[in-house]
């Protein structure tokens, strides 16, 4: 198939698969894909586990060496900032003045982290964000052993970083501001083991916690006073607090946003010649909209954008699934705990190893397994297939997992 140039702004993870998807269907357009950083697309997960620690060269984040670009005929740019969309003239223009016509347009802008207002330290040196290259890059330098560090937040972000620079030996004090990490995104059972796991590798963990302010000297940070007048020494603060949607660009132009860029099944905005994926999205799901903000939910949802441009009408089904790894346990989760009304804890068959299931008014709705891949696969499966759980093998410690499949 053959069409107009496509344009596709973002050169993260949904922007690669969208294009390499395209190119697998035989699909021959011209497409040019702007990104803002300096690099070619890279995976993101490992930037604060891996890369941080020099166990992994960035050449080995690349998605796709530079070859491949040319070889696929995608006209990759990079350093190219959007300053607006015409949709009027399907047209782009770039802040260096230069403008692009476009016959479809995919937005993959992504996300942008939270950060701390300058008026309570937010802008002093030695205060970072975790999300792209250049913070890792940026964050190395102060992982040393001994060093205290702040992290504010007690989401799976906040975890994950208090968690490498344990790794790294620094003296790590973690706040939240709420009665317990993993309020937003996970039930109290998941909250309390994980809790459990950093306090046993040395993270002091105060919740009920908010940040006042952060001190300075000479323009860098050097304490925090937290909300209950406790003023703590710090070198380094990492702040985790969530991301937002990156959907100015397209609010701008006049599409539909709220709380991301607003899509229909078909990945498409209001506008039928703009498509949109990735974490900058608000989509359907199960009769609400939600923003699933994960690589697979990117790559599921490009690569669905991709079979819709190639001509072909079939609405994108998110099956969701995410993973964090902090020191030696994995946290796999399968499906999506949205309005959960009941748990049920069930110890794995390994030492350590433990599954959370979630209902919602009697239904199956996700797992959270803890070093217990066997958990996870079965819940995975069953939310494939809509399927229940016999409850009287959940309950059952001693049962093979197998038979929920039954």
């Amino acid at each position: 198939m053959s069409a107009g140039r496509l344009v596709i702004i973002g050169a993260g993870q949904a922007g690669l698969a969208l294009a390499a998807r395209l190119r697998a269907l035989n699909d021959t357009r011209p497409i040019t894909m702007l990104g803002a950083e300096d690099v070619a697309p890279y995976q993101r997960p490992p930037l604060s586990k891996k890369y941080l620690s020099g166990e992994l060269p960035f050449d080995r984040l690349l998605l796709r060496g530079p070859e491949w670009f040319v070889e696929n005929a995608i006209d990759l740019r990079l350093s190219a900032f959007v300053e607006e969309i015409d949709r009027d003239a399907c047209q782009v223009t770039l802040q260096d003045g230069t403008s692009l016509d476009y016959d479809a347009l995919v937005l993959a802008t992504g996300a942008t982290p939270r950060t701390l207002p300058a008026e309570i330290g937010g802008d002093l040196a030695g205060v970072y964000v975790m999300r792209a290259k250049r913070d890792a890059d940026r964050m190395a330098a102060e992982m040393k052993e001994g060093r205290r560090l702040l992290v504010i937040g007690g989401g799976y972000i906040g975890l994950e970083a208090a968690a490498v620079a344990r790794t790294f030996g620094l003296d790590v004090t973690l706040i939240e501001m709420t009665d317990r990490i993993l309020k937003r995104v996970a039930c109290a059972d998941t909250a309390a083991i994980l809790r459990d796991i950093h306090k046993g590798h040395g993270v002091t963990i105060l919740e009920n916690t908010g940040l006042k302010r952060l001190i300075g000297k000479d323009g860098r940070v050097t304490a925090a006073e937290l909300s209950d007048g406790t003023v703590i020494d710090v070198d380094a603060v990492i702040v985790g607090i969530g991301v937002t949607a990156n959907d100015e660009l397209a609010g701008a132009c006049g599409l539909d946003v709220g709380n991301g860029i607003l899509v229909d099944e078909f990945t498409r905005t209001s506008d039928p010649r703009i498509l949109a994926v990735g974490d900058c999205t608000s989509l359907p799901w199960q009769g609400e909209r939600v923003r699933l903000e994960s690589v697979q939910n990117a790559i599921d949802q490009a690569e669905a954008a991709a079979v819709v441009l190639s001509g072909q009408e079939i609405p994108y089904q998110a099956k969701p699934w995410f993973w964090s790894d902090q020191y030696d346990v994995k946290l796999q989760i399968a499906g999506f705990n949205l309005g959960f009304d009941e748990t049920v804890v069930r110890p794995g068959a390994r030492p350590g190893s433990v599954s959370v299931w979630y209902f919602r008014q009697n239904r199956f709705v996700a797992v959270d397994a803890i070093n217990d891949a066997k958990a996870y696969a079965a819940g995975k499966r069953l939310l494939d297939q809509g399927r229940q759980p016999n409850r009287a093998v959940l309950a059952d410690p001693d049962a093979d997992l197998k038979l929920l499949l039954a």
